[in-house]
C-alpha cells in the first residue's frame, strides 16, 4: 500500500503545500544604484527598489515591499507593506495600494478613464481626476488595466483576484474576494459585489449593479 493524505479540499491543500515549499520572494532591503528615487519619497528601510525602477516625489513604499526592475511608481502613490510590484508595472499618480498586493508585469494602474464630451464638431477630453484604490491581499494579472475614476475613485476591495488582460473602466467598484478571469471588460461605474466568479471574456455594461455571490460563465454579456 502507499501513503495517502486524505482531505476534504484537495485543491486548497495542494495550494498550501506549494506555498510552503515555494515561499513568496523576500525583499532585499535597499535601493539599487540605477534606480531613480525622489528625495522626498518615503521608502521603508526594509523595502527593495530594484534596478532602473522609478519612485517619484511624495510616493510611499511600505515595509518589505519589492518594486522590481523598470517599474514606475508616480508621484504621491501609496503602496503598503509586503507587496510585489513586478517589472514594467506603472502605477499612476495619487493611487493607493494596500498590503500584500501582487501586481504582475505590464499592468497599468490609474490610467485615464474613457471620458470625452462631444462639442458638436470634435471630442473634448473630460479630465479624470479620481484615483484607483486597491485593498489588501489583491492579485492583479499581467497587462491588466485599471482606469482611475473620473471624479470619484475606482475601488478594488480586499482579496480580489484579477487575471491577465482585463479592462476595468473608471469608477468601477469590485467587492471583496471576487475573482475575474482573463479578457473580461467592465465598463464605467459598474458595481460588482463580493465573492463573485466571473469567467473569461465576459462583457459587463456600465452603470449596473451585480449582487454578491453571482457567477457569470465565460463569454457572457451583462448589458
Amino acid at each position: 500500500s502507499q501513503s495517502q493524505i486524505v482531505c476534504k479540499d484537495p485543491q486548497l491543500y495542494i495550494a498550501r503545500v506549494l506555498q510552503l515549499f515555494n515561499p513568496q520572494a523576500v525583499a532585499r532591503a535597499g535601493i539599487h544604484a540605477s534606480a531613480v528615487v525622489a528625495s522626498d519619497a518615503c521608502v521603508a528601510d526594509s523595502a527593495e527598489i530594484a534596478a532602473l525602477a522609478v519612485v517619484e516625489s511624495g510616493a510611499e513604499i511600505g515595509a518589505g515591499t519589492i518594486v522590481m526592475s523598470g517599474a514606475i511608481v508616480e508621484r504621491n502613490v501609496k503602496i503598503g507593506s509586503n507587496c510585489i510590484i513586478h517589472p514594467r508595472v506603472v502605477i499612476y499618480h495619487d493611487c493607493q495600494v494596500g498590503d500584500r498586493v501582487e501586481i504582475h508585469s505590464g499592468a497599468i494602474i490609474g490610467s485615464d478613464g474613457f471620458g470625452n464630451a462631444w462639442n458638436g464638431a470634435a471630442w473634448e477630453k473630460i479630465p479624470q481626476i479620481g484615483r484607483v484604490i486597491i485593498g489588501s491581499d489583491v492579485e492583479i494579472g499581467a497587462n491588466t488595466t485599471i482606469d482611475r475614476g473620473a471624479i470619484d475613485d475606482t475601488i478594488i476591495e480586499d482579496g480580489v483576484r484579477l487575471d491577465n488582460l482585463i479592462q476595468i473602466a473608471h469608477n468601477v467598484e469590485i467587492g471583496k474576494h471576487t475573482a475575474i478571469a482573463a479578457a473580461t471588460g467592465v465598463a464605467g461605474s459598474a458595481k460588482i459585489g463580493a465573492h463573485c466568479l466571473i469567467g473569461g471574456g465576459v462583457l459587463i455594461a456600465g452603470h449596473i449593479d451585480i449582487a454578491d455571490r453571482v457567477t457569470l460563465l465565460a463569454g457572457s454579456g451583462v448589458p
